[in-house]
């Protein structure tokens, strides 16, 4: 007969190491406490939201992430990797990748150039061969826009748009082709800034469709920022919150909307802020 405290001894499951972890982050700028040390987990492969007011601290927060800010003190591990200090320009690499609140994309340039812009960290092509556009040259731009062409134009259902000018679009396509340029870097990372903002009914169904296909089908692990609080908690596995630079929750979308913190200084404020 076997023991009953023979399964006493067996080890507690290990949970996985987080793709992404913030540790005790803080940032300033003057006498502004922008962070204020942020605590951040972010598991392979899930949908994580960042909501707060204006002026929580979201895009800092983003910021410091991608490069563009560096943090007085607190650490930013990426799969395990102190990253705090790597600059922004060699976090692509990484597999870090990044859209923006404010459409930053070459109005003058084609939807399928500035797409492919995206890509162009991982050719292998030097500066001269480049320049001289070379055989080798020609025949990886030519690959490159066949992979562009046929896995995140098509993913994005915009194939009729690839020779159009970006400045001749709509707002709500030019987020999609920036959202199809940081597809080009690659990214096991996805930072998304606002990603809805801006946009009509059938845009935000458009993307938010788009934002679970690029988590379910393509198993990129996404963090987003965004205010819609409807399209939060529908999207995210797991929900931080802001406030004056301040984390105040974490949980899962349920657990974070019945927080009565969470309603004080956020679901309660008119329109969300």
């Amino acid at each position: 007969m076997p023991d009953p405290g023979s399964h006493a001894a067996l080890p507690a499951p290990v949970e996985a190491e987080p793709l992404l972890a913030i540790e005790r982050l803080s940032l300033s700028f003057g006498g502004v406490q922008a962070l204020a040390g942020v605590d951040l987990s972010v598991p392979r492969g899930s949908i994580s939201g960042v909501i707060g007011p204006n002026g929580a601290g979201k895009t800092s927060l983003l910021n410091c992430i991608a490069g563009f800010y560096r943090p007085q003190s607190g650490r930013i591990l990426f799969e395990g990797r102190d990253i705090t200090r790597v600059p922004a320009a060699r976090r692509p690499a990484l597999g870090l990748a990044r859209t923006f609140q404010n459409i930053a994309l070459f109005a003058g340039m084609t939807v399928l150039d500035n797409i492919k812009l995206g890509a162009h960290g991982h050719l292998k092509t030097n500066v001269l061969a480049a320049l001289a556009f070379t055989a080798g040259a020609r025949a990886e731009e030519e690959a490159l826009r066949d992979e562009v062409e046929r896995d995140i134009i098509d993913f994005l259902e915009i194939e009729y748009l690839r020779n159009r000018s970006v400045a001749s679009l709509s707002y709500g396509l030019q987020k999609r082709v920036e959202l199809a340029r940081a597809l080009a870097m690659r990214p096991r990372l996805l930072l998304l800034d606002e990603p809805i903002a801006g946009m009509n009914e059938e845009e935000t169904e458009d993307m938010a469709r788009f934002i679970l296909d690029i988590q379910e089908e393509r198993g990129i692990t996404v963090v987003l920022i965004e205010h819609d609080m409807g399209v939060v908690m529908d999207l995210c596995d797991r929900v931080t919150v802001l406030s004056f630079g301040e984390q105040i929750a974490a949980g899962t979308p349920a657990e974070v909307q019945a927080d009565p913190a969470v309603v004080t200084a956020y679901l309660g404020t008119a329109g969300g802020g």
